[in-house]
């Protein structure tokens, strides 16, 4: 607090001064602000829902380089005669229940919107931790993340996952992150393949006595959560195929490279892995630009937990996730809305310290590609946790606790807090369970089931 009202009396004095110095002045010392502060991707609000805690059990973290042989390189196709291939590596991050030995740890990588500038983002889990000793086998949730992105944007899902009794790997998905970011052919051909091809490998994996993950990964339960253009992926990985306009619009992918998922096709029905029991959705880029009609969505077959901000101006709502969320009409299906959020409602950690300051030399605005003008991101990612365990405890363990947190008036402002002096519920209580008093407000969780 001392740093914050030393940088606020500066700010007044040099708004007075109005000089280059001042401009200059600034910068350090929210550089020096931030590297006191540090940057956590395991925060908890006093006022975070019941399930956005960390689990009982303590969390590992390794890197894993795979390689996904003999794929289309979509950034040298030219027209559909042309199709080069090559080896395309897959960086993906490996959260997982641990020895409990030690906690906390650190992840250092390109975070910021200019393609450069390396950031040290500090958690729970310990780098190469020896894995619970246990027989069991845990639910394997993959997540895959927006365009541009990497492996880090939703660690915060990662570490907590990881702390309940999943294994969860995050995908760093080539050709979309900050620092290698192509032209987006190649982000909507290979995001399903990607999140394919993990779950192949991870099954694979976890099946060779000499690899950390034997026996620990039952890939036959296995979720997956996908934001903005990963979201994309997780709506075909779901079932949905693409129209035949948008497989040829200047908007996608050169030579007719996303042929094979548009709807009815043989490649497309071949992608399909039923696997996958569960899919969080977190506002789905496409359905504003005709990628999606109702045809199409009605493949949808796995159940799905769509998540959205109501003023979302990149995957749209009403025209975006909210009609993907009607037009899914074949699976039983959520949306969670954060009203009056934009598009990086729930999905993104909060913004690194050093995205408060501008990159010198760069127009691109970093804090806003993690933050929201109307909500706080720890508070929506708290949210996320909490509806997320909840989902995927229902989906994935089969536990029917977790009914109750998914079963709730679907507009929390209507939601009714009634307790007694010994906090027991009346009868008359209807607010939404997990949620501390006051503090469902804004939100709103709508249910269709399958026709």
């Amino acid at each position: 607090r001392t740093e914050q009202l030393e940088i606020k009396l500066v700010i007044i004095q040099g708004y007075r001064m109005k000089t280059k110095k001042f401009v200059l002045l600034i910068g350090l010392l929210f550089s020096i602000y931030a590297n006191a502060s540090g940057n956590r991707i395991d925060g908890l609000r006093p006022d975070a829902p019941e399930l956005a805690a960390p689990g009982p059990l303590a969390i590992g973290v390794r890197t894993l380089q795979l390689l996904n042989k003999n794929q289309v390189d979509i950034l040298k196709v030219v027209d559909d005669k042309s199709r080069p291939k090559y080896d395309r590596p897959l960086t993906v991050e490996v959260w997982y229940p641990s020895d409990g030995i030690k906690h906390g740890g650190k992840y250092e990588d390109v975070l910021l919107r200019d393609g450069k500038t390396k950031i040290t983002l500090h958690g729970q889990a310990v780098r190469d931790a020896l894995p619970v000793a246990t027989n069991k086998a845990y639910p394997l949730v993959i997540i895959s993340h927006g365009y541009p992105g990497n492996r880090y944007l939703m660690s915060h899902l990662g570490e907590n996952l990881a702390s309940k009794g999943y294994v969860a790997v995050a995908i760093d998905h080539t050709d979309s992150r900050y620092h290698d970011l192509g032209t987006i052919g190649s982000t909507l051909v290979n995001r399903p393949l990607d999140q394919k091809f993990v779950l192949d490998e991870i099954d694979r994996l976890s099946k060779l006595p000499s690899n950390f993950l034997f026996g620990k990964v039952d890939t036959s339960r296995t979720g997956l959560i996908g934001y903005s253009m990963g979201a994309y992926g997780a709506v075909i990985t779901s079932g949905a195929g693409i129209t035949k306009a948008s497989s040829q619009s200047p908007l996608g992918a050169p030579g007719g490279s996303l042929s094979p998922m548009v709807a009815g096709s043989s490649e497309h029905k071949a992608m399909l892995d039923s696997r996958f029991k569960a899919i969080v959705s977190i506002a789905p880029w496409g359905m504003q630009v005709g990628v999606w009609d109702a045809a199409g969505l009605s493949g949808i077959k796995v159940p799905t937990f769509f998540i959205a901000g109501s003023q979302d101006d990149v995957s749209g709502y009403k025209n975006g996730t909210q009609a993907i969320f009607k037009h899914a009409v074949n699976a039983d299906r959520y949306l969670l809305t954060f009203m009056n959020a934009n598009h990086n409602a729930a999905a993104p950690i909060p913004a690194p310290d050093e995205s408060l300051v501008p990159v010198e030399g760069s127009s691109v605005n970093s804090f806003e590609h993690y933050s929201d003008p109307v909500w706080d991101t720890l508070r929506m990612n708290n949210i996320t946790q909490h509806f997320v365990t909840a989902y995927f405890g229902q989906q994935l363990l089969g536990d029917k606790n977790m009914n109750a947190y998914l079963d709730l008036v679907e507009n929390s402002q209507k939601g009714v807090f009634a307790v007694t002096k010994n906090n027991e519920l009346k009868p008359e209580h209807t607010y939404w369970k997990g949620f501390q008093a006051r503090t469902a407000k804004g939100l709103k969780l709508e249910y269709l089931n399958k026709q």
